[in-house]
This record gives structure tokens, C-alpha cells and sequence, in this order.
């Protein structure tokens, strides 16, 4: 995901995991979700991607306990405070169960603090603490987690609401019942209220993107009397009978008298902008909600949203895999807004340190989400599409720049300008933007201006470079130079589709011509794309398969294909339809070779890549994603049909090593959301969705405005991936494409499969999908072409 970085283990892992779906511990409750054991709730696996370390990422994941797009997750910690890997499935110890904000690995967490349940000595330092545990006793589930802290014989609930939840600690028989708040260091502090039986307090703990006065003000709600209470403040100095401890790392205790089998409840909310506001978020998610009425609120909420997608088929791992990865999808970006008194959607500044009106976002980074992720929204989610872009406008009026990775401001990783993707796509498509000129004018900043960007990720590193020569040069200190000019000229490409629409023909001249700038840096000697001097002399020595120098995470046999918007353009380069399937074929029937010189070491995304046995096809990262659907650019869809079966059969699973890569906000589990139904955003900024092959028999999609799509595919098996004819709405489709336009309408879309590739369906120039070089330029409503 980040660059430069990184991770090694066993690809497949047995799925023990049916265990931990259907187990309820003692001291559980009934599990409501379970009444309806096949609801697509019940289907989700959150450890999906949790069997993941530093070497080698199976997803990189951890259990996220949360409802969609809420401003704070929870999550076990088998790690110690402040490891990234927060939760790794073959851990065998808990230290807590904690308030996390973390979007991967790579950015780590902020305003992070836990909680812990122990009995007889106490034991408060987090290895000290920690508990053995059993997946065989742990239960997880999106609004729900339980797990056995076997060293004390109690058991942790906990169950979320979009700003708070309600834990629940199950004790044995005991005067030495204790429940620790650990508010963490790099700031913190705490005050217990035994009267109120309350613990106040804040974490300030980041790994950068955040103003001087950031805090995460916590307030926690016992239903019991404290019988003791103490402090703690740094290196772990126990502070008996304290009210209060302020400094670098903060924590709180108390004790209870428990029987057997007594429930101690714990509501907990959280706000960015004070402790007034954090106890308005408990009183207004939770009020007198019970542990077990929060609980059902959750999964309902869930259900809504998972259930907007209904699937009809036997193939149970493969629906399993389907909602776990829809769950993923429907996590970030992070909500960081909050409702004030008056009801009135306000959000702390991660940016200028204020408090203002309006909607924000965080926790994305666009590198990854542009592709599959906020495509998906604007197909199924629209009026959330329309806050984020309020939030994006808000980001630009309070830093002077559109965020690129936000955690929870601007961090100073990945490259790109995708922010204009994201806003031109949404517009494009008919998002609500009553903030479109505000966005448009940030967009054409980025586009144009070098001056006082805070960092290289913000804004367009190299674009003065870019905007006079064509593109980044190799020799002028700027890495990752041809990555960066393949990625702005699609940005460029959406500029210029978002500049048409609205009226500026100028600029929208302009963006078109910069969009072909991804021709400067094609190769006609080796056929890939390649770096270019500020002389205008390609890069020497050049290999092909040398990840990173000029390219992101992956090398030239990646990045070729990044040219979104104009792939008829790429296939004359190469010199026609069949030399440019050849090079497709090349990715795939090499060896997994690789230099990996620049790096130094063997970065996990190549270990990732050299371990599946697809050749030098990268799936687990991004960049080469949408690479499969371009065989039907060729004419030669049945290839994209065999290779995209073979992708989700074999690279996704719904176990803790279910994903071959970085489970990146998303997108990866997007890319196999998206490619199930059997169509993909291979081109966001136009109207068109590229066909694959549908791996359920039956989905009916509720779409906005409760329009109802159904995909049927006859004759499915995991033996017949190829799509033998379509009919849409009753009438023969040839077409590679769909329309979203004519999606949104419903309807009814008809396969035929077949285990024997038809090699005549999608094969005339008509049936090819979108490319800007079979437009023409002076068509003003063309996203899409017919002949």
C-alpha cells in the first residue's frame, strides 16, 4: 500500500473460522443475527485479511467492530500499543479491546485508547495483562464482538453505534473485578468521577496529519459503584486511590465486587471537539438503550445495507466472500463529523484545528479508492457520495489543498492528483454537487500550481515538469516520475470531462490534450512504458521487471495498462489489437520475476505477486487491478472472463488469509464486489462499466430510488466462466460495456454461460468499451460510443 513497504506467510490457511460464526459463548446472549442464519450479516467474516504480518499482507485487516462509515471502529489488540498489526490471527493473547481510527497499517492509528477486563492481582501494564484467548471462543461479527480473557475467566462484549458503544464484562465470583481504561501515550489524560460513576479523559496519541490541539475526548458510563479506583501515569507508575493523572501515557482502574456471572455494562462515546460533545454523542446513540437493543440497532443497520445486494446461490464460501468484502467496502471513508446540540452537523478541523459547520471525511486514501471504491458509491450510494464531496470542499477551504491520503489530515503518502477523479466521476454521473465550483477551482489547483504545497503527496509533485515537457522526468529527483505522469493524465482525462460538462471549453481543451501525455513515456523499442530524462532521452539502464524507481509499488509490466481513458490509444502504440493481447498474455505466462534493486530488500506486494502462480500479475496491489478487463478492448473478451473467474476463485477466500494483498479501504474487496456482479468501473469519469463474468446465479441489486436489477446467469458453474449471449430487458446485448445510466433504470440483465468461450460475442468495433481516441472530440455528450 505505502510506499516504500512491505509482507510473508502460508497463502491458504484452513477455514476454522464456521467455528467462530456460529459459537456463543457463556455469558452471550442469543444471538439475534442468527435467527436469520443465511442474511448476509450473518455471511460476513470480519477476520477475513487478519492472518497478516510485515512481510507478507493477507489483506493487512483487523476485526473492525463498527456500523458503515462511522467515525470510530473497535477492535481487539493482540499487539502491543502502537503496533500497526493491531490484530493478528495467530496471535494467542488479548491486551485490550480498543477505540481505533487506523485505515491501514502503514498510517497506524490516532486518538486511540483501550479497554480490559482483569480479576485477583492486579495486573495493568499491557503484557502483564494480557489474556489468553481461543478463536474458538472468540465471536465476531460487524456490530458485535465477544472473546474469553481465559487468565480471568470473564468475557468482553462490546457492540457500536457510529460515535459510541456499550461494553459488557461478564466476571466471576470475585472482590478483585477490575475494568482498565488505558488512554495510551503521546498525551493523555484521566479523571474518575465515582459519583457520576464516570471516567473522563483524552487521548492524543497520532502518527502525524493532525493540529496542535488535536484530541479524541472519551467519556465512559459504568452501571455499577466503584469500590476502589486508581491511576497510572508514565512508565507504567501505579498512582493508588487517584482521581487523576495527566501526562505522556495515562491510564484509569476500578474495582468492583462481582458474583458469578454478573454483568458489569460500560457505555463509552468519544468526540474530536470536547467532552460536552462526547457525553451529547452517549446520550443521543445510546440514551437508555440496553447492551442487547444497541446491539439489534446494529445489526439491522448492517442488514439494510448488506442486504441491498441480495444473492441466490449454493455456492456458500463464495457468498461468504462476497459480503465480507461488501462490509469492507462500506467501512471507509471515516465520518469525522458530529451533530451539536441543536442537531446541526459540525466537525473538528483535522486541518486548521477549528470547529466548523458542515460535513468531513477522513481515513481514504484516493491511490487506492478511486478505481472501485467511490464508484461504487455513486452506484449505490449517491446521497453519501454528496457528503463526501461537501467534505472534500470543506478539506480544500481549510488547507488550501484537496486531500490525497487523509489520517486524519494530510499525510505525505502515495502520489497522484485522484482527488479529481473521485469529484469529476460523482458529477459525471449525477451526484448532487452544490459544491461543484468550489471543488473545480481545487481540482485545477492541483493541476497548475507547485508553490506551498505542505508536502509532495498534496497537490502534483513534478507539475511544472509535467505541465511544459508532458510529463515527469526520471533524472530530476523526483521518484516514481512515470507513475506520477501516467496518473495525472488520467486525472488530466477527468478534468477534461468535468471542464466540458460544465461549460469550459477552454480548460476542458487543455485537459484533453495533457490527457494524452501517457504517450511520451511509451517505449516503441521494449513495448512498455518507460521513464524519460528531462532531455527527452529514455532512462537507461532500463528493466522492465525493477519495481518502484520509476514506478509505485509494481514496474513497468504494471503501470503500462494505467492508461484508463484512452486504451485504443495504447493498443496503436503497440500496434494493434493482437500485439496488444500478446502483452497481456506476456503478464500472465512469465515466471513471477522481479528486480527488486531499488528496494533493497523483497517489498511483501512482490512477494505477494510471486507467490500465486499468475506470473507477473499483481492483484494484491492496486495499479494493475483493472488490467484483466482490457482483453475486451482487443476483442477478446473470453479472456477476461476465464481470468477474472480465476482471480476470485483462487486470490479471495472468506478465511484470515482471504485476500492475496493490501485490503486497501476498500478497494480490493471493491474490485471483487464489482467483478461477482460481472461488470467493473474500468474508466470512472465516463459512463460505462466493462463486463466480466457474473459468479452467482442470481443478484438482484436495489439501487436509488428503489430501482431493482437483476443478473441472471444461466448455465453458471465454476466450470462455465464464459458468456456465451446477454440480453438486457428481454433484447440481445453484444456490447463489452454497460451503461450506468441505463443500470440505474433497472432491469433485468441475462447470461448464458458455457464452459467454451464464444468467440464471436464482443468482438465487433462497436461492442468495445470507451476509449477517448474513438470519441470525437467535438461530440459534447460522448461518454460512451456507438456505431
Amino acid at each position: 500500500m505505502l510506499n516504500p513497504v512491505l509482507s510473508n506467510k502460508p497463502l491458504i490457511k484452513s477455514a476454522l473460522v464456521g467455528a467462530i460464526w456460529l459459537f456463543s459463548c457463556t455469558g452471550c446472549s442469543e444471538q439475534v443475527e442468527q435467527k436469520q442464519p443465511d442474511s448476509p450479516l450473518s455471511l460476513v467474516n470480519p477476520l477475513m485479511g487478519t492472518d497478516s504480518t510485515f512481510e507478507l499482507s493477507n489483506g493487512n485487516t483487523y476485526p473492525a467492530i463498527a456500523l458503515p462509515w462511522a467515525m470510530n471502529f473497535w477492535t481487539p489488540m493482540t499487539a502491543p500499543m502502537g503496533d500497526g498489526w493491531t490484530y493478528k490471527y495467530d496471535d494467542n493473547k488479548i491486551r485490550g479491546i480498543k477505540q481505533t481510527h487506523q485505515p491501514s497499517p502503514w498510517l497506524n492509528d490516532y486518538g486511540a485508547f483501550s479497554l480490559m477486563a482483569v480479576t485477583g492481582e492486579l495486573k495493568f501494564q499491557e503484557d502483564a495483562r494480557a489474556s489468553w484467548f481461543s478463536h474458538k471462543a472468540e465471536v465476531a461479527r460487524p456490530n458485535y464482538y465477544s472473546v474469553y480473557l481465559a487468565d480471568y475467566d470473564v468475557t468482553a462484549e462490546v457492540t457500536p453505534t457510529e460515535r459510541a458503544a456499550q461494553f459488557r464484562f461478564t466476571f466471576p465470583q470475585t472482590d478483585a473485578a477490575y475494568i482498565l481504561l488505558d488512554a495510551f501515550d503521546k498525551g493523555s489524560m484521566v479523571k474518575i468521577l465515582p459519583e457520576q460513576r464516570q471516567i473522563i479523559g483524552y487521548s492524543r496519541n497520532n502518527h502525524g496529519g493532525v493540529p496542535d490541539n488535536f484530541h479524541n475526548y472519551f467519556v465512559l458510563e459504568f452501571d455499577k459503584d466503584f469500590e476502589q479506583v486508581h491511576t497510572w501515569t508514565d512508565d507504567w507508575q501505579l498512582d493508588k486511590d487517584s482521581l487523576e493523572q495527566s501526562g505522556d501515557h495515562t491510564g484509569a482502574i476500578v474495582r468492583f465486587a462481582t458474583e458469578r456471572g454478573e454483568q458489569v455494562g460500560v457505555k463509552v462515546a468519544s468526540s474530536f471537539i470536547s467532552h460536552d460533545q462526547a457525553l451529547l454523542n452517549l446520550k443521543r446513540e445510546l440514551a437508555n438503550d440496553s447492551f442487547e437493543v444497541t446491539r439489534q440497532k446494529g445489526a439491522e443497520r448492517w442488514q439494510q445495507e448488506l442486504g441491498r445486494i441480495e444473492i441466490e446461490d449454493d455456492n456458500l464460501d463464495a457468498k461468504r466472500t462476497f459480503y465480507s468484502a461488501l462490509y469492507r467496502v462500506l467501512l471507509f471513508p471515516r465520518s469525522f463529523y458530529e451533530y451539536d446540540a441543536q442537531g446541526k452537523v459540525i466537525h473538528y478541523s483535522p486541518y486548521n484545528g477549528k470547529v466548523l459547520p458542515g460535513y468531513m471525511f477522513t481515513d481514504n486514501g484516493f491511490w487506492d479508492t478511486f478505481r472501485a471504491v467511490f464508484p461504487f458509491f455513486n452506484l449505490m450510494y449517491p446521497e453519501l457520495n454528496e457528503k463526501v464531496m461537501e467534505g472534500l470542499a470543506n478539506t480544500y477551504l481549510e488547507s488550501g489543498w484537496l486531500p490525497e491520503w487523509a489520517s486524519p489530515g494530510h499525510r505525505n503518502v502515495m502520489i497522484g492528483s485522484n482527488s479529481a477523479i473521485n469529484i469529476a466521476d460523482a458529477y459525471l454521473k449525477g451526484v448532487g454537487h452544490p459544491h461543484i465550483e468550489t471543488l473545480y477551482e481545487a481540482a485545477l489547483k492541483n493541476a497548475e500550481v507547485n508553490d506551498d504545497r505542505p508536502m509532495t503527496s498534496v497537490g502534483r509533485e513534478g507539475v511544472n515538469y509535467y505541465n511544459t515537457l508532458g510529463y515527469v522526468p526520471y533524472d530530476v529527483g523526483i521518484h516514481e516520475n512515470a507513475a506520477r505522469t501516467l496518473e495525472y493524465a488520467f486525472a488530466d482525462f477527468n478534468l477534461y470531462q468535468l471542464a466540458r460538462a460544465l461549460g469550459k471549453a477552454e480548460d476542458a481543451e487543455l485537459f484533453q490534450q495533457r490527457s494524452l501525455n501517457y504517450k511520451n513515456l511509451f517505449d516503441t523499442e521494449t513495448g512498455w512504458m518507460r521513464g524519460k530524462n528531462q532531455n527527452g532521452e529514455f532512462q537507461t539502464p532500463f528493466n522492465p521487471l525493477k519495481w518502484g524507481d520509476a514506478f509505485t509499488e509494481g514496474n513497468a509490466l504494471h503501470y503500462t495498462w494505467s492508461v484508463f481513458h484512452d486504451t485504443q490509444g495504447l493498443i496503436d502504440l503497440m500496434g494493434g489489437r493482437d500485439k496488444f493481447a500478446q502483452k497481456l498474455d506476456q503478464v500472465f505466462e512469465m515466471p513471477p520475476l522481479f528486480d527488486d534493486s531499488y528496494y533493497g530488500f523483497t517489498i511483501h506486494e512482490i512477494r505477494e505477486m510471486q507467490i500465486v502462480n499468475m506470473g507477473n500479475y499483481a492483484h494484491g496491489n492496486q495499479p494493475i487491478q483493472h488490467m484483466i478487463y482490457l482483453y475486451n478492448h482487443a476483442a477478446q473478451p473470453w479472456k477476461a472472463q476465464q481470468k477474472l473467474r480465476r482471480v476470485m476463485d483462487t486470490l479471495y477466500a472468506p478465511t484470515p488469509d482471504g485476500y492475496c494483498g493490501d485490503e486497501d479501504n476498500g478497494q480490493t474487496s471493491a474490485w471483487y464486489v464489482f467483478s461477482a456482479l460481472g461488470f467493473y468501473p474500468v474508466t470512472p469519469g465516463t459512463d460505462q462499466y466493462v463486463i466480466g463474468s457474473p459468479l452467482f446465479n442470481k443478484v438482484t441489486m436495489t439501487l436509488p430510488g428503489d430501482k431493482k436489477l437483476t443478473i441472471s446467469a444461466s448455465g453458471n458453474s465454476a466450470t462455465t466462466p464464459y458468456i456465451q449471449s446477454l440480453s438486457f430487458n428481454g433484447r440481445a446485448y453484444s456490447h463489452n460495456w454497460l451503461s450506468h445510466r441505463e443500470l440505474l433504470q433497472g432491469g433485468e440483465l441475462t447470461f448464458t454461460m458455457s464452459d467454451t468461450p464464444n468467440k464471436q460475442r464482443g468482438t465487433s468495433t462497436r461492442d468495445l468499451p470507451y476509449s477517448m481516441s474513438n470519441v470525437s472530440s467535438t461530440d459534447a455528450s460522448a461518454d460512451t460510443h456507438r456505431e
